[in-house]
């Protein structure tokens, strides 16, 4: 019970973060490339990639660490879905160069900062 009860308060602290985190990025830079939606993607990349590789270092955290954070948490936060919805948008509008640049940039950028927040974890590990 305890590790659906982790799930369920990480997921939703995750969706508030992604709809805080969404909202002010598109609020300050605009709505024409889905600047929300790819900063929540770049920072779930850093974060799942940080997480994962910090608990599998550290086995003797409880198993409630894997169930808050990176099911619960960043599941709820991250946006792929929406990241994919979006770059179909922008091929629908006809606007392909913007729908390959955020699909390319997501990709690169995405496994930039998961091996980043890999090797920040294998730092401090």
């Amino acid at each position: 019970m305890l590790k659906y009860f982790c799930i369920a308060l990480g997921g939703a602290l995750g969706s508030i973060a992604r709809y805080w985190v969404g909202s002010t990025v598109s609020g300050r830079l605009g709505a024409r490339f889905p600047y929300g939606t790819f900063a929540i993607n770049m920072t779930a990349c850093v974060l799942i990639g940080f997480v994962l590789t910090f608990l599998g270092r550290r086995a003797e955290l409880s198993p409630a660490w894997r169930y808050l954070v990176p099911v619960g948490f960043i599941g709820a936060y991250s946006t792929f879905s929406t990241y994919e919805w979006e770059t179909l948008s922008s091929m629908r509008s006809g606007a392909f160069a913007l729908a390959a640049l955020y699909a390319v940039g997501s990709l690169v950028l995405g496994l930039a900062a998961v091996w980043g927040g890999s090797v920040l974890a294998e730092l401090l590990a």
